[in-house]
Order: C-alpha cells, then sequence, then structure tokens
C-alpha cells in the first residue's frame, strides 16, 4: 500500500493516501465529510486548547491556570451517592497536591502509584491543600520531560471510529505542505488595508496555532474569505441578470394606476403604496426586477403581488403566482377571483393530479397567451407547461421550494420577478441567502384589526382552556387545532396518546370534547378535491373546529377563525409557531393563540415565552436566529449556497458588512473576474459554487 501512495500531497488526491490513514480511516473520515486532502486542510478544529509552561508544585498558586508535571504517589476510589470520586496525590521535589475527578471510576487502572501525570488546569484550596478538579492530563512512559503539547493544541469534531487525537496525529505532520498549497487570493496592500494575515498562514495557525493572537488572526482570515466568497458569488449572479437577462419595460400610467386601484375595496396603507412605487419603479426598467417583498402574516402582501401582476397584464404580458401549497394556491386565486369579479382579466389555478383532456386546455390557454394570471403549485414547473409571453413571476414564500424549482418556473424566459415572504428575515440572513435581491419590507398590518393575545397552557390547564374555547364557538367564532404529525410514529408507543397529538387520532377526542359543534379534520396526504370541499365549508362557517396540521400554516384566510390552538408546540420551530398564529387576527375581534406544551429544555422555554411576549414577526425571528441558527430559518443548499464552515453570521456580522462591500466593488470592476491577479478568486469561485448559481460561464 505505502508504494502507491504519492510523493508530495496533491490537494485533489484521496485523504486515504494520506500518512497515517489507509482505507480503513478513509471510511471514518468519509462519514465525517472528508474525502480529499482539500477536504482534510478545511476540518476546522471545533475548539483550541493553550495550557502555561509545566511549573512546580510550590509555585502553584490558587485560581490561577497551571500545568504541573508530577509523580502519583498515591490514588483512591469512592463509589458512594451520585458523583463518585476518583482521587490521587501526586508530587515532584518541591511539594504535594491532590486531584479529583468526578465519575473517574474509569481511571481506576489508568493512573496507579508511580505513573507520571502531566495535569493542567486552575487549582483551588480545599482543607488547606490546593487541589486540582478535573483537569486536563496527559500520563506520560516514564519520569521523562513534560510535553505540554500533548494536551494543547486543536480539538476536532471526532466519532467513535476516528478519535481527536488520531486526526491531530495524521494533520499535525503534514499541515505546512498543506497550507503551503493554499492560493492567496489578495495583494499585499489589500491585506494590509484590511488586516487579513496570508492564506497559508491561516491554514497553518487555524489547526496548529502558537498562541491564542494568532488563532484569532487565522480564524478572522479565514471567514473573511468565506463570506467574501459567497456575497461574491451573490454579486455576479446580481451583475448577471441586470446586464445579459433583458425583459419587458412596463409602463405605469395613471389610468393604469387607477384602474388597477378600483379593483381593491379599500384604501392601500402607507406601506403597501411605497412598496407598489418601488416594485413599479423595477418593472418600468429592461432590467429584471429581483426584488424580496417580507412583510408580516396578514400585512397585505397578497394585495401588493396582485398589483404588480395586474400592470404586468396592462402591458400586455402575463403573470404566473406560484405558492408552495393547494391550499394556499387556491386561496391566492380565490382573493384573485373576489377582486377581479366582472373583470376582462382572464385567470386560471393550475395545481397537481391534472391530467388529460383539462391539462391539454390548460397547456393551450397558457402556451398560446389566453389566460392573463396563472396561480399555481409546483405543477406550473413541469415541462410540458409553457407561458406565451410571462412578464412577472412571483413566488410566495419561496424558502419553501428548492433552488432547481424556483428556475425551473422562468426556465428560457427573461422576466421580472417577485419573491414574497410572511417569515420576516434579520438583516444578517438577508445579506447572506438574499444577497442578490433588493428587499421591500411592509412594517405595518393594515388598521383595524383586533389583537391577537398569546398563552402557553400548561397541561394541567387543558380543561380551562377546553372550556373558554367552548365559549368562543358558542359566540359562533371557529377554532383550529394544528398537531405536530397526521398519525403517531413508529417509537410512540411509550407515549400517551395525549402526549405527542397526532391530527387523526386527536379529531377523534376533540369531536367528543366539543360534542355540540362540527369537528373535522384535515391534512396533507389528503385528495385535492376532499381538501377543497373541505375548506369550502370551513370559509362558510359550517364547520367549526378544524383538526390539522402545519398544511394551514401560510396564507390561509379565514376572518371568523379567532382561535388557534398548536398542540406540541415545543416540536414546532419559532418562525412556524408564528406563521400559524398568523391565520388569526384577519379581522377587528380579538383572538386567541394557546400554546399547548409541557418542557424543562431551557431554549425550548425561550421560544414560547417571546411568542407570549411579542407578535412582532422581527423581533421573533432576530430570536430563533440567535438561539437556532440560520438553518432552521431557511436552508441555505436549498438557496444553492454551500454551507458555512467556519464563519457565523450573526458573530461575524461586522466582517460579514466587510466582505459583502469587497465582493460588490470587485464584481462592479472585474465582473468576468479576467484580471490576472483575481484568477485565484475566480478558481475558487467555480470550485465552491459550482454552476449552483450559474457562475461557472462567468470563467
Amino acid at each position: 500500500m505505502h508504494s502507491t501512495k504519492p510523493e508530495k500531497l496533491d490537494l485533489t488526491m484521496p485523504v486515504q493516501f494520506v500518512k497515517g490513514v489507509g482505507p480503513t480511516r478513509a471510511k471514518a473520515f468519509e462519514a465525517l465529510g472528508v474525502k480529499t486532502v482539500a477536504d482534510l486542510l478545511e476540518y476546522f478544529p471545533r475548539d483550541w486548547v493553550f495550557i502555561p509552561e509545566p511549573v512546580k508544585i510550590s509555585e502553584l498558586h490558587p485560581n490561577e491556570n497551571a500545568t504541573v508535571a508530577a509523580v502519583i504517589e498515591q490514588t483512591d476510589f469512592r463509589a458512594f451517592g451520585r458523583q463518585p470520586m476518583f482521587k490521587a496525590v501526586v508530587a515532584d521535589e518541591t511539594g504535594v497536591c491532590r486531584i479529583v475527578w468526578f465519575h473517574g471510576g474509569y481511571l481506576k487502572n489508568k493512573l496507579t502509584p508511580g505513573k507520571v501525570i502531566v495535569a493542567s488546569g486552575k487549582p483551588a484550596v480545599y482543607k488547606h491543600q490546593l487541589q486540582f478538579t478535573n483537569p486536563r492530563f496527559v500520563v506520560l512512559d516514564g519520569a521523562g520531560a513534560a510535553e505540554p503539547q500533548s494536551l494543547a493544541g486543536p480539538v476536532y469534531p471526532a466519532s467513535a471510529k476516528l478519535a481527536n487525537r488520531q486526526i491531530k496525529r495524521i494533520i499535525q505532520p503534514i499541515i505546512d505542505d498543506l497550507a503551503s498549497t493554499a492560493d492567496e487570493f489578495f495583494d499585499d496592500k489589500f491585506r494590509a488595508e484590511t488586516k487579513l494575515i496570508t492564506r497559508p498562514d491561516a491554514f497553518k495557525w487555524i489547526h496548529f496555532p502558537p498562541d491564542a493572537e494568532k488563532l484569532a488572526q487565522a480564524k478572522r482570515r479565514l471567514k473573511y474569505d468565506e463570506l467574501f466568497l459567497m456575497q461574491l458569488g451573490l454579486a455576479l449572479k446580481r451583475y448577471k441578470i441586470r446586464h445579459f437577462s433583458p425583459a419587458v419595460a412596463m409602463n405605469l400610467t395613471d389610468k393604469i394606476d387607477s384602474r388597477i386601484r378600483r379593483r381593491f375595496p379599500f384604501l392601500l396603507t402607507e406601506d403597501q403604496n411605497n412598496v407598489i412605487e418601488e416594485i413599479a419603479a423595477d418593472m418600468s426598467k429592461s432590467v429584471p426586477m429581483n426584488r424580496l417583498l417580507q412583510g408580516d402574516v396578514g400585512s397585505g402582501k397578497t394585495v401588493v403581488a396582485l398589483y404588480a401582476a395586474l400592470l404586468a397584464v396592462a402591458n400586455k404580458t402575463q403573470a404566473v403566482i406560484m405558492a408552495p401549497t393547494e391550499i394556499l394556491a387556491g386561496q391566492h386565486f380565490l382573493s384573485i377571483e373576489r377582486y377581479l369579479k366582472g373583470s376582462d382579466v382572464k385567470r386560471l389555478l393550475v395545481t397537481g393530479g391534472i391530467t388529460g383532456k383539462k391539462r391539454n386546455e390548460i397547456r393551450k390557454k397558457t402556451g398560446t397567451g389566453r389566460v392573463d394570471i396563472v396561480v399555481g403549485t409546483v405543477a406550473l414547473i413541469q415541462k410540458d407547461i409553457e407561458f406565451a409571453n410571462p412578464g412577472i413571476v412571483i413566488i410566495d414564500e419561496q424558502h419553501k421550494f428548492g433552488v432547481h424549482q424556483r428556475a425551473g418556473l422562468i426556465r428560457d424566459k427573461t422576466t421580472h420577478r417577485l419573491v414574497m415572504t410572511a417569515t420576516p428575515i434579520p438583516r444578517t440572513l438577508a445579506m447572506t441567502v438574499f444577497g442578490d435581491l433588493d428587499v421591500s419590507v411592509i412594517q405595518h398590518c393594515p388598521p383595524g384589526r383586533g389583537k391577537v393575545v398569546t398563552r402557553w397552557v400548561s397541561p394541567e390547564d387543558r380543561s380551562k382552556a377546553y372550556d373558554f374555547i367552548r365559549q368562543r364557538l358558542k359566540a359562533k367564532k371557529q377554532a383550529y387545532f394544528v398537531c405536530p404529525r397526521i398519525e403517531p410514529g413508529p417509537f410512540d408507543s411509550h407515549d400517551t396518546a395525549d402526549s405527542v397529538k397526532a391530527a387523526a387520532h386527536h379529531c377523534k377526542i376533540l369531536a367528543k370534547v366539543f360534542g355540540d359543534f362540527n369537528v373535522e379534520l384535515l391534512h396533507g396526504r389528503m385528495r385535492s378535491d376532499k381538501k377543497q370541499d373541505i375548506m369550502s365549508r370551513f370559509r362558510k362557517g359550517q364547520i367549526d373546529v378544524l383538526v390539522t396540521t402545519i398544511v394551514i400554516e401560510v396564507g390561509l384566510d379565514i376572518p371568523n377563525a379567532t382561535v388557534m390552538v398548536i398542540e406540541g408546540a415545543d416540536r414546532f420551530g419559532l418562525a412556524q409557531l408564528h406563521q400559524l398564529r398568523g391565520r388569526i387576527g384577519r379581522r377587528q375581534d380579538n383572538s386567541y393563540c394557546l400554546l399547548f406544551a409541557e418542557t424543562e429544555n431551557e431554549t425550548t422555554k425561550s421560544r414560547l415565552e417571546i411568542m407570549t411576549r411579542t407578535n412582532d414577526g422581527f423581533a421573533i425571528s432576530e430570536h430563533d436566529l440567535k438561539i437556532r441558527g440560520p438553518g432552521e430559518l431557511f436552508s441555505a443548499r436549498q438557496h444553492g449556497l454551500p454551507d458555512l464552515k467556519i464563519a457565523n453570521i450573526i458573530e461575524d456580522f461586522d466582517l460579514l458588512t466587510l466582505a459583502r462591500r469587497n465582493a460588490f466593488e470587485l464584481a462592479r470592476s472585474d465582473p468576468m473576474l479576467n484580471q490576472p491577479n483575481h484568477h485565484n478568486i475566480r478558481r475558487a469561485l467555480i470550485k465552491k459554487f459550482g454552476d449552483k448559481l450559474g457562475l461557472v460561464d462567468v470563467a
């Protein structure tokens, strides 16, 4: 096997051929995401340990970090109580001290009198003697010189088959060679201005930093590079759209504006008017609009979207609106039908399961321009559905679609694009995931809405909550009960039917609890016609209590529904809880959101508590981002972006801002990255993104 190993390391070679790896460990590395030497170079430690040089026991001071090398004189293990304890008395030529390990039974055969131990920690005075508690330690083979390096250094994400010390031993001998292969992106002048060290030094010091200061410099450089490449990818994508994809310039006259506004039986809010002005300005240009419209639940985004669609129709083009679920697509279509009643604008709803003659009719209408506004689900991206002259594509709750699904909707057509979300996006996340879009925000909901009161309900108060709901139902109001799942899971046998709510089972229970009222079930696995029938009857008030799942999470508008009960609320993310709560409070009546949950988890408690304190979606979103990270809100992969390995968009926001500014400046000055000093950046960009953002042709 050794004879097949290359003499010189190459970043593309399989990790198997690195000294100390081999076929078996290569499989263990692969399970950790490390397949090549390049992956090994970017397999960053999760922590780093710095320990002081060893001192004599007589030089120890209470509550100061220290390292000692000493001989074990005696040991004792006591297994009583909840905290079994292993004790050792150690000595050097200057003195004696104690070391204690709680739950240290595993040390009985490892630490025996006569062995030499190097221990590092913060000693304290206990019974008039210095004592280390749970220190880092290593046992030396003999009484030789202590090597603190064996205790210090990187701590890698490890596995049962590949320990941290093994990873460390593999990387340490080759780190200089590995780091020297890292291409530099920036010249000396730029690095001096931005206070960045070289890339080779950054890779050396991220793995084996000589001190904490050099570690900080290494982390800053590698984080900057990661954020810079992400922002540059977004900047170049934006440049390509603006310069190589002309769209139809839409003309907005006073007459068109007046005709559109007459369709709405109310005055638009100041926020809505401001956003419409931004959208109309974008659509008036031949540069395609690429805009994100975010607004809290119930803020009136649908009206703004319809205004944009009607502006496109007035300019003799088609408008396409895509929603993630049949229920939401149907809701949008109903709203449009209500506003456009008696209008000459032709509209069509396209959902899954349409086949045969009916599908052929749809294809003819969309493909020949005989329909003006098309609303639908992912059924719109199927290859046989074509549009004669699409002017605008509007995607609602767009984070629920994959990047390829969104791209599939517009295919080779050049259109204005408006994406919408009711999950308010913190600025940090908008700059990464949506960095290539212009952002419009509807900050305030229309006036005349009632308050939405949110309460966290404990199990012992369930019957009181049911009594309250019964009173609301008697007052001719309607209620949602949202459950985490449709049926009990295969491993739920240890739970009672009451602890893990499944909609199908819970519906039967609630039908008895609210025996005087009509209780029905709705979930995503039902046939389309069945779902539409249930929603129609709920909308008409023929159903009092709708037991459902997160299928009703977005877009549903039933003004008479004033109670939202979320079962197992601890099982939902904050964004989901806020979206579900947004289904109520649609009229002037006060509404009530009841979160049923029992948890001792502090993070979960903080999520439930902030729901009871505020209805501000932006505050909730910021809180969610801080406690659970960006992955919970929006998947980077779903947006075609690579995961961040070392940077954190919350903790490194200042660095993100700097990287974004520099990346967009570079995209403006050298959009093809043709200048010789940008070739390494271009190679790194293509390696990182591939064709996910359509950047390969930039090279």
